[in-house]
């Protein structure tokens, strides 16, 4: 019986694992994810854009989500944590105290577009690892979708 009770931990423990796994999120999908919402956003505009990126299921896919700042800093969608909708997050530092939201959004004022790396904690692991965002400007919004490096 003990046997059977640690094959069947093991089982649960590993199928954890391949899930989570399977279920990260690639750098080529949270870049798609991003162009896909800047679409959503020209063609649908701005409000009901930032309802559906919070509270829908088109931009949610795995551990990818879409979250959506204006031009200072302010959440004004998040589909990974509805309760960030409405807080100025420019002054978040990462694990190594480098401020990620303010290098975001003074890149996409400067740039339009590109990638922003830093450290934060994994959800499913609670370990602290590496974790890269694509960011796009589009009009006053800024769309961002981030993956954790493998």
């Amino acid at each position: 019986m003990k046997r059977v009770v640690v094959l069947m931990f093991v089982c649960v423990f590993l199928f954890a694992f391949v899930k989570q796994a399977v279920a990260a999120g690639t750098a080529a999908e949270a870049e798609a994810m991003v162009k896909k919402a800047a679409a959503y956003l020209k063609e649908n505009g701005k409000d009901k854009a930032l309802k559906e990126f919070t509270d829908g299921t088109k931009f949610k896919k795995d551990d990818l989500y879409i979250f959506a700042l204006d031009p200072k800093g302010l959440t004004i969608a998040h589909g990974g944590n509805p309760k960030l909708v409405g807080k100025d997050m420019i002054g978040l530092k990462d694990a190594s105290g480098k401020l990620f939201i303010k290098e975001i959004v003074d890149a996409a004022n400067s740039k339009g577009s590109g990638w922003s790396d830093y450290k934060w904690t994994n959800p499913v692991t609670k370990k602290i690892e590496d974790k890269s965002t694509y960011f796009m400007k589009v009009d006053d919004v800024i769309l961002g979708c981030g993956i954790y490096k493998k």
